[in-house]
């Protein structure tokens, strides 16, 4: 065991479970976040031995909720040396004149809110624990750079997240806290599926796109908290080779 304690958001699946895994067999401690607690439970059985792993089930856009995960995982484990925001959500495909309310609010309190909330008590948590310091990774998104059609809650969520991680990584200078973002694209997850049918492209034209594992993005995630806190990836994008987004539009 590295003795390194880790805290990933969106856990029950997907890359969030993948990470966690990794995370796990390069011999942190894992916190398991998400809402659904048998996803989790399930998840975090993945261990080796339980005393490794920790499971709380919140809402990572409700402040009480996310407090209250904090402060359980500074009593169990006494600090925290990685946060991996990753839990988000998208909305349907429209254009942003077709754009409920409620959907923008719903993108924004997953995608942009809950990673403040979270960054936020990360960021306590680190500052005030000895020794001092620690790193945050924000899962971006290959739209933080370059949108796709019909996606403007989810692109501006994520633009806003890189806001985010820049201000974090400044502001944590003077307390040995990193902060970095990843940005992904076409990791083959049940939300990726639709990619393999056909997704719609800037042209109008609706094509195939080829997808990655998982377990890479999680590879590169366990490869960005291996460097010292003194070294630091400010934005590391990782994508499927042959996806559409060297040339989008």
């Amino acid at each position: 065991m590295t003795g390194k304690i880790a805290l990933v958001t969106g856990a029950g699946s997907g890359i969030g479970r993948a990470t966690a895994w990794a995370l796990l067999g390069a011999g942190y401690s894992v916190v398991f976040n998400g809402r659904n607690r048998e996803k989790l439970e399930a998840a975090a059985a993945h261990a080796a031995d339980p005393a490794w792993t920790m499971v709380c089930a919140a809402d990572v856009g409700d402040p009480e909720a996310v407090a209250a995960m904090f402060a359980a995982v500074k009593d169990r484990f006494g600090r925290l040396d990685l946060l991996f925001n990753n839990a988000g959500g998208a909305a349907l495909g429209t254009t942003i004149d077709e754009t409920g309310v409620d959907d923008w609010n719903r993108v924004v309190a997953a995608n942009l809110t809950g990673t403040f909330l979270c960054t936020r008590e990360a960021f306590r948590l680190m500052r005030g624990q000895d020794p001092q310091g620690g790193r945050i990774i924000n899962n971006g998104s290959i739209s933080a750079h370059v949108p796709r059609p019909l996606s403007a809650p989810y692109t501006a969520t994520k633009h806003g997240v890189t806001g985010l991680t820049k201000s974090t990584a400044l502001d944590g200078r003077a307390f040995n806290i990193a902060c970095c973002q990843i940005d992904i694209g076409n990791a083959a997850t049940g939300l990726t599926r639709q990619m393999e049918v056909g997704m719609l492209q800037a042209d109008g034209s609706v094509r195939p796109e080829p997808l990655m594992s998982v377990d890479d993005v999680a590879r590169a995630i366990v490869f960005m908290d291996s460097l010292p806190l003194e070294a630091n990836v400010p934005s590391l994008t990782i994508m499927a080779t042959l996806m559409p987004y060297i040339g989008r539009g």
